[in-house]
């Protein structure tokens, strides 16, 4: 005898409660700069995350014997300690299960201890201070190489490639910029470099004249400047408005695609010499070009400079779920401070403190307003 209607409706509301339950929510936090003068190396970090928790969703995983359904909170520090660590309550608060961010150290290390207190996995994908993954916090990881790494392989390049002797350096007196700088003068003078100036800034200052002024006295060879590149570009302009013909380098914060457009004619070839925290040897390009082509035809334009770390920092996260065979942070902790996972870039694997194991570092000049590579080096 057929069924009813009501039957009919009853037996379909029945199946879909019994699909439903087998399918579990997994909330995890995206945090960066989404406001303020870097806000589109936030939305970078976020647009890579999504790419990743848009392919997980495509593939159906099951982890603890129920379908799993990635959502991505993504919340604004603004650069910001105090707004950094009000958001990282906040996550806490919503018991996310992981968090990817945040982006610079300034927010990262403070933020840092609010996971730890909850237990909750935090994977950086910019954070290059040290003292991040020092804290003793087994909570806080990171998938780029950190200042000591990416200073002494600027600071190597400065004296044997570049010849520079004299060198001036300016930090923004951010934990990003300053604890780089620092490293940067400690690296070069042990490779012989003399420091004949060292100068300060913050990392809302556009106008350096008087500092320019006060390091083009000394003669520099080579300027390192320890911030980010919305002041490298108008830091450039104004070094050619004073003649100064000195190179400058920095680190990844300044490495970007932005750089050409902040600085515009003032950026000649070879005028910059920059690290990115991360990078692949060749035989490792196929699968960034991939990605990086992938996330072109998603968004419409190149990748910034983070895109593909946040995507392979939540994609790790998810491997040590898998491993663990649950999404319960204490669970799957242990899994992910011993993970060997296959990324876009590169194999992510983390020593006793969270730190890559194997950290590379790509440094990068700028031709016809290009960024382009110089080498992958460790």
């Amino acid at each position: 005898m057929p069924l009813s209607a009501t039957a009919l409706l009853t037996a379909s509301l029945a199946f879909s409660s019994a699909a439903f339950a087998q399918e579990q929510i997994v909330t995890l936090a995206q945090v960066g700069p989404t406001t303020g003068p870097i806000a589109y190396v936030g939305k970078d970090l976020q647009n890579g995350a999504n790419m990743a928790v848009e392919e997980l969703n495509t593939k159906g995983l099951k982890i603890g014997g129920k379908k799993i359904k990635f959502v991505l909170m993504t919340e604004d520090d603004g650069g910001d300690p105090k707004q950094g660590t009000a958001v990282a309550q906040k996550l806490v608060d919503a018991k996310v299960q992981g968090v990817i961010g945040h982006l610079q150290s300034g927010t990262s290390i403070p933020a840092s201890k609010i996971y730890y207190d909850a237990g909750i996995p935090q994977i950086s994908p910019g954070t290059t201070n040290p003292k991040y993954t020092l804290q003793g916090y087994n909570t806080a990881f990171r998938v780029v190489a950190n200042d000591g790494q990416l200073a002494g392989a600027l600071g190597r390049y400065a004296v044997q490639t570049l010849h520079a002797r004299n060198i001036a350096v300016i930090d923004d007196r951010t934990a990003y910029g300053q604890g780089l700088a620092q490293e940067f003068s400690k690296r070069a003078k042990a490779a012989g470099a003399n420091i004949v100036s060292t100068q300060y800034t913050n990392d809302k200052a556009t106008d350096f004249s008087a500092i320019l002024t006060a390091i083009k006295a000394k003669k520099p060879d080579v300027i390192f400047f320890g911030g980010l590149d919305a002041g490298a570009g108008p830091m450039l302009r104004q070094m050619k408005q004073l003649g100064i013909t000195a190179k400058m380098m920095g680190g990844d914060a300044i490495c970007t695609t932005e750089l050409p457009k902040l600085a515009g004619d003032a950026l000649s070839d070879d005028q910059v010499i920059c690290a990115e925290a991360g990078g692949v040897p060749d035989a490792g390009r196929p699968a960034l070009d991939a990605f990086k082509t992938a996330f072109k035809a998603r968004y419409g334009h190149e990748v910034v400079i983070y895109a593909a770390y946040a995507y392979d920092a939540l994609m790790t996260m998810v491997d040590a779920m898998q491993k663990a065979n649950s999404t319960d942070p204490k669970m799957y902790l242990p899994a992910l401070a011993k993970i060997n996972h296959k990324g876009v870039t590169g194999t992510i694997a983390f020593d006793a403190h969270g730190d890559m194991k194997n950290a590379t570092l790509t440094l990068y000049t700028y031709k016809a307003g290009q960024r382009t590579i110089i080498g992958v080096t460790k």
